[in-house]
């Protein structure tokens, strides 16, 4: 019969991936293991007796971070409301892009690490579309607009750089205003300035 691990193991390893996640959102995924047992106040053996690779570290945190993205999407997809749920979804990928910038690159398919997670990236973008179809057929969102229209206006918030933080963050959340805005079919486009601020709070 196998024992169930101790509960201080169980909180080692939550605690560890917690800091890699927080670790490697700033200072991306090539952060070395040594530097995330320093920055846990845990030895390196402590690491990769959890993990017994640094691969097998960033796959815990990516798919965490996978899991989180799915549950949101899908109550999106829930909300009765598809326009709201839609501007939401894109101010809270925004949100991602300032505050999770290293590990973006594997959630997006740019970084070898994010093979792991090509599948659920894949299940996520189709949930996407649904989402922007829902709000087009509603008559909330500008007919012309294509769900290509909208990659095309994610990749930009994703590749978006404007020097220091804080004018990147600046940049981030001004673009995606614009591209909320551009998107929103006329009886939608007045309400949107009154509530891009508050979505950005929530989000």
């Amino acid at each position: 019969m196998t024992r169930k691990p101790r509960t201080d193991a169980e909180h080692n390893r939550r605690h560890l991936v917690a800091v890699a996640r927080a670790a490697f959102a700033a200072d991306g995924l090539d952060l070395p293991v040594h530097e995330i047992a320093r920055r846990a106040g845990l030895g390196v053996a402590t690491v990769y007796r959890h993990f017994p690779s640094r691969q097998d570290l960033v796959t815990a945190v990516l798919a965490e971070q996978v899991t989180a993205c799915r549950a949101r999407m899908r109550a999106a997809l829930d909300d009765p409301d598809p326009w709201r749920a839609l501007r939401a979804t894109i101010h809270r990928f925004a949100d991602g892009q300032v505050r999770h910038r290293g590990l973006n690159q594997a959630l997006l398919g740019s970084h070898p690490a994010g093979a792991a997670i090509a599948g659920q990236r894949r299940a996520q973008v189709r949930r996407l579309e649904r989402l922007i179809e829902r709000a087009r057929s509603a008559g909330h969102v500008r007919p012309e607009v294509s769900i290509e229209d909208v990659r095309i206006g994610l990749a930009a918030i994703a590749s978006l750089r404007a020097g220091s933080p804080e004018r990147t963050e600046a940049a981030v959340r001004r673009l995606t205003d614009l591209l909320v805005a551009g998107m929103a079919a006329p009886a939608r486009a007045a309400d949107q300035s009154l509530t891009s601020s508050a979505t950005h709070s929530t989000w």
